[in-house]
């Protein structure tokens, strides 16, 4: 998968917890804001190249 399907993704599931949550379903809207910041965050490392790096200061 690129990274336009991935963020294409990412986009559908916020847009689809900000329908929940208009609607009332607070605890399945929840679930899809924090499944779609981290999928963006992921998305952001990796794309930075720093997935999976520790660094000690």
């Amino acid at each position: 998968m690129n990274d336009f399907y991935k963020d294409i993704l990412t986009g559908t599931v916020f847009i689809t917890g900000l329908l929940g949550f208009v609607s009332g379903e607070f605890i399945i809207s929840s679930t899809l804001f924090a499944t779609a910041a981290i999928a963006s965050n992921l998305n952001v490392n990796r794309k930075r190249g720093k997935a999976g790096q520790i660094t000690w200061k």
